[in-house]
This record gives structure tokens, sequence and C-alpha cells, in this order.
């Protein structure tokens, strides 16, 4: 038996009067997932749980089959190992977004413009974050780039009693009320104000002026927390597995329990990903494995960013170039399988920022052929007509019949 995850992160959405009244889900040309969802299992899963955050992070640990609330330890923990970053026990990870800000003068006073700085580019990020370690770094804090906007800073035997803010939730509002808090907060503020200064004239900043692009003119330090240890997935699920993403986080998770992270050429975790490269990817994974997780980052980014037209032809491309060669493969292969295809969590466009809601998923199973005559995959159908799996890291053991 062959698993397949497709995870189409911050895919769910509420209705939108620009789509009378529609999500992007409902909306969106998606003939495969819907001819797989009259022919699977369908429900709503809670992969927040109580009291805890809606991030990424939280919600692909469940999905994952991992229950945030005994495994998580912060999110740029995972990002860390994902980029090679040997953290000691005591040492402090911080996710470093570049981001644009608006406004001149106080710092304090700016607003959160953009968490991506325009979906900066990694090589251009990359001369930025070097430029911030030079600058900024020391014996104990140092800075590493990623990917895109996404970046990691390491405080080697720092505190941990921090209250910082995602970047993401704060977009259009003036920073002030966000800013760093408690035990040696100043010296967090302290980094990224100077390092607004130190991007403001950067070259990099004033050649993406000149292109019309947002300037990251500022470090935002967030998702602090410590070295995480996960449970094999081979231990707990019998399974040898992938992970094909283009985001540092779910790699870091997928090494963390085990699983083997790859590397697709022209993956980005933006609209203009290698979707099919990612399915390419998948089938030759599943000639050695039995478990793949298919991650694609693009609906979330869309959804940040506010973009209706890009949220839905993200949905269309995973439809299109992901789900379809994928479910094409398997059935001229053969092998009996099993897809699941879900959001981790909503990132409803006028929120621009993810939310707690419960998420649609399907489970297809190729040993059941049976087709209905009515069935959606979005967010209304399968809460009215399916499933409800409460906590979120049992779906796992209800997609592999654990």
């Amino acid at each position: 038996m062959k698993y397949i995850v497709v995870l189409m992160d911050g895919a769910a959405d509420k209705p939108l009067e620009e789509l009378g009244g529609r999500t992007p889900l409902q909306a969106a040309h998606k003939p495969f997932i819907d001819s797989l969802a009259l022919q699977s299992r369908t429900g709503m899963v809670k992969t927040i749980p109580p009291g805890m955050s809606p991030g990424s992070d939280t919600a692909n640990l469940s999905v994952l089959g991992y229950d945030p609330q005994k495994y998580h330890t912060g999110r740029s923990p995972l990002e860390a190992v994902s980029m090679g970053i040997d953290l000691e026990d005591s040492d402090i990870a911080f996710r470093c977004n570049l981001v644009t800000l608006g406004g001149n003068g106080i710092y304090k006073q700016k607003k959160m413009i953009d968490h991506s700085a325009g979906e900066i580019s990694s090589q251009e990020a990359k001369e930025l974050i070097e430029t911030i370690d030079k600058k900024l770094g020391t014996e104990h804090i140092r800075f590493y780039p990623g990917v895109s906007y996404r970046h990691l800073m390491v405080w080697r035997g720092g505190p941990e009693s921090f209250a910082l803010t995602p970047p993401h939730d704060i977009l259009g509002k003036q920073i002030g009320p966000y800013l760093p808090k408690g035990d040696k907060a100043r010296i967090l503020l302290g980094l990224m104000q100077i390092s607004s200064c130190l991007l403001e004239g950067h070259p990099v900043n004033e050649k993406r002026q000149g292109q019309e692009k947002r300037m990251a003119n500022s470090i935002w330090i967030w998702g602090h927390g410590k070295k995480p240890e996960l449970a094999s997935f081979y231990d707990k699920y019998g399974l040898k597995g992938s992970v094909i993403s283009a985001v540092d986080l779910i790699k870091g998770i997928g090494a963390c329990a085990g699983l083997h992270s790859v590397e697709v050429e022209g993956a980005t975790g933006n609209l203009d990903t290698n979707f099919r490269g990612k399915a390419e990817a998948a089938i030759e994974q599943l000639k050695e494995n039995d478990f793949v997780f298919i991650h694609i980052e693009a609906p979330d980014e869309c959804g940040h960013q506010g973009d209706i037209k890009g949220k839905i032809k993200a949905i269309e491309e995973i439809d299109l170039k992901v789900i379809g060669p994928l479910w094409d493969s398997l059935k001229k292969s053969g092998q009996q399988h099993k897809i699941m295809v879900l959001s981790d969590h909503p990132t409803p466009i006028h929120a621009r920022t993810h939310t707690r809601e419960p998420v649609p998923f399907l489970i297809h199973d190729s040993r059941k052929a049976d087709k209905a005559t009515e069935a959606a995959y979005d967010e209304f159908w399968p809460k009215n007509n399916g499933l409800y799996v409460e906590e979120g890291h049992k779906l796992m053991d209800i997609f592999l019949e654990k």
C-alpha cells in the first residue's frame, strides 16, 4: 500500500463577497480533487489544540500525527534542524523575517506593510542576512540565511521568556504594540531597530526600489523555541517515507521525524513554485518508500497577501500539476494506494493571517472504488456530511488505519 498526503497550506478560507459568497476552494476549477471527493471519505479536522497558536508548525505536527501539546517546542528550532544548524540544549532559535515597514521617523510608529518583503528572492535575502550577521552577530547571537524572506537567528544560551508576534498577524498595523516583550526584550528590539538603519540603504534594496519592488527594510524576530525531539515516524507507523516542501519548517519537522527531505529544483514556497516537479519527485519517492508528504505553501502566501485570484490559481495549479499526475501514475501502476488531501489551517483572504477553524480533508482508498452521486471538497460539504476529527493528531491514525 502506498500512502500520499497532499497538504495545501492555508487553502481553507471563508465565503467572499467578491466570489459571490463562495470560498476560493469552491471557486477554483479543480476537476481531479472533485473526482477524488466523489470516491473518498470526507470530513473536518481540528488541527489546532485549544490554547495553542494557529501556526503552520502546530498544524503540520498535528497532520503528521504528532500531538502539538506534547511535541511542540517552537517554530524556529524545527527550521534550524532543516538548515543543518546544530542547536545545543540551552540555545534559543528565532525566526527572523525580512519585512517591509512603512513610514518615516520613530521605529515603533511604523506599519507592517509586508511580512515577506515582496517575496524577496533567496539570493537577495542571503546578501542582506549576511550583512546583518556581519554587523550585528556576536559570539552569542548569529543570523543564518534561509529561503526567500524566512531566516533564522540563534541566541546561544539565550532566555526563553519572550512575548513575540508573527509579522503576518499585524499586516497594515502600527508595530509599536507588537514589539518584543519579556526578559531582555530590549536586546531583540535593538537588533530590529539597528537592522532597519543597516538595510535601508543597502545596494540590494536600492536596486529593488529602482525596480519598484518592496524593500526588505527591517528584520522581524519571532517564533522562538528550543531544540525539539520527535518520535520516529517509522517507529510510530512502520513506514519509511519522504517530505517534499520548499520551506524549512516542514523540512525540519520531517527531519526530526526521520523522514527523508527531497529537494525539488524551482520549489520556492510561492505561486511560482515548481508544482509539477513536486509531483514527479513524489512519484520517484514512491518507488523506494511507502509514504510521501507533499507540502505546498502557495495558497497560504496568497492568503497572507489578500490575493484572491492568486489563491484560486494556486489551488488550480495543485489540482492540475500535482493531484492529477499523482493519481494518474498510481492508477497506472496498479498499486493499492490511499491519498489524503487537506489544508493545515485556514488563511482567510480578508484576515490575511492564520485562523483556528477546522479544515476539510478527503481520504481516497483505491480498494474502495464506489462512486458517490454527490460530494464536494470545500469548507462546507464535509462539515455537513462527513467525519469530524476533534484531535488533529489522530487523523494520521485514521489515514494509515492504525
